[in-house]
């Protein structure tokens, strides 16, 4: 998360939607007021111990607004970027076997083990996009959302609302594995579709 408080804004980082180069061009733009909390590829903490204490950038919108008081959240301009849910866990699941290479070998496995052995309920990774940009009753608390679909538009748009030039954003952290659709099943489509509702909904999304 980045809270700018020169170009009055709050940018929510979630998981697995490009954060890391919008980041990269966001703080291009930072003055030595603004502050950042990030936890992959440099570490930077926000100046409040209970939220430095969670030791990763990817903090909700109801995180941050006691501590940024209701005048500041009510004023800043709030975005973020969402990602179709069924490419997102297919990234989430690349993601956390990297190491193994399992996935590269028997994705569908990988997919089933997260979804139905061992889902991960508490990390951050997989939880729905929703539950860091939503009240408590799923109303959004962003102003805008851009898409990764059409990032770099999206940014553009932001800029422009925030008034900070724009510019290409680099691709950090991408990996090409082609259409999200080739991996599924009729029966891992159904369990994505339903363990992440609320995102398909919110954000209107499809398979």
């Amino acid at each position: 998360m980045i809270i700018s408080h020169q170009h009055r804004f709050i940018f929510a980082a979630v998981p697995k939607t490009g954060t890391h180069s919008v980041r990269q061009a966001l703080r291009e733009h930072m003055s030595q007021d603004d502050i950042e909390q990030v936890g992959l590829f440099v570490n930077k903490r926000f100046p409040f111990e209970e939220l430095a204490a969670i030791r990763h950038g990817h903090l909700s919108l109801q995180q941050v607004r006691p501590f940024l008081g209701e005048d500041a959240f009510d004023g800043y301009f709030k975005f973020a970027f969402v990602r179709n849910p069924f490419d997102r866990f297919v990234s989430y699941c690349a993601f956390m076997s990297r190491d193994s290479g399992h996935f590269a070998s028997n994705p569908q496995a990988v997919m089933r083990y997260f979804l139905f052995d061992a889902p991960p309920e508490h990390h951050i990774l997989f939880q729905p996009q929703s539950s860091l940009l939503a009240d408590d009753e799923g109303r959004l608390l962003t102003d805008m959302v851009g898409r990764v679909e059409t990032m770099q538009a999206s940014y553009e748009a932001i800029c422009a609302r925030i008034g900070i030039p724009s510019r290409a954003l680099d691709q950090v952290n991408g990996s090409p594995r082609g259409d999200y659709r080739g991996y599924y099943t009729d029966e891992l489509k159904h369990a994505v579709a339903t363990r992440y509702r609320s995102d398909i909904e919110l954000f209107r999304y499809e398979f």
